[in-house]
């Protein structure tokens, strides 16, 4: 990599970051991956359009691509489990870049046989795609695009790589903001039902806490969810005599009761 290339890709990631966070779109994770697809394709010389491949409760998603063709195709590596993508997710290199130059021949149209024909045809003849992932974090990949064939010269994977990197970081960090948001919502959610089960049963904070706990381990249903349950049902707490939904209370409160 160039020198002036090297600083024009420091340049972009720091504004990309900056730009993150000053717009605070760190805790939405659909516009961070924009974000981060829109400074990759504008970056990697060559590259006509880009997306992200994640890992999700099992299944591999198409996120943020720049265009329904590409869209089209990061699905199609999914539903084949065959592309540089998937390869990128699920085998990467040392490196964590895998480059296909040249899609109408060898040795990238062997490697994917099903995937090479379906992305010429759409319009690509080349695709990069490097890993996205930390120890631990999320498993995706960032794919970009290029109609033309041999795009990628010496130092795309260097540039993509170094990217990637940053990429993985700010994801890594939109992740756990979210994560965190749920955390910090469950608390909350939790609080106002043992407001409710303070008020209703005269019980301190640690024994509602413990009807909480009781009621989701005597009915097998998550403690959040008991209380979600509570809060939405409001103050009035039916007994176990009702038909139909789960009504943990009246276990609960005999279980207090017996302490």
């Amino acid at each position: 990599m160039q020198p002036d290339q090297a600083d024009a890709l420091v340049l972009a990631l720091r504004s990309a970051a900056r730009e993150l966070v000053e717009r605070r779109s760190i805790s939405d994770l659909e516009r961070a991956l924009s974000q981060i697809v829109a400074v990759a394709v504008d970056t990697v010389p060559g590259v006509d359009g880009g997306g992200i491949t994640m890992v999700e409760n099992g299944h591999i998603t198409s996120r943020s691509p720049t265009n329904d063709e590409i869209r089209k195709l990061d699905d199609l590596q999914a539903e084949l489990h065959e592309g540089p993508c998937i390869s990128a997710v699920e085998y990467p290199p040392d490196d964590g870049v895998v480059v296909a130059q040249d899609l109408t021949g060898p040795p990238d149209a062997e490697r994917w046989p099903h995937f090479a024909p379906q992305a010429v045809a759409h319009g690509y003849r080349s695709l990069l795609s490097t890993q996205l992932s930390t120890n631990g974090g999320i498993r995706a990949a960032l794919n970009l695009y290029s109609h033309a064939a041999n795009t990628f010269d010496e130092s795309a994977p260097t540039t993509a790589g170094l990217f990637g990197l940053q990429a993985a970081l700010l994801l890594y960090g939109v992740n756990h903001v979210q994560h965190l948001g749920q955390a910090l919502a469950s608390r909350d959610l939790i609080g106002q039902a043992k407001g409710i089960l303070m008020e209703r049963f005269r019980v301190t904070s640690e024994q509602a806490f413990r009807m909480l706990v009781s009621s989701s381990q005597n009915t097998n249903i998550k403690l959040v969810e008991v209380a979600r349950w509570l809060t939405e049902t409001g103050v009035h707490i039916p007994d176990d005599t009702g038909g139909g939904r789960p009504q943990p209370w009246g276990k609960a409160t005999d279980w207090l009761a017996s302490r």
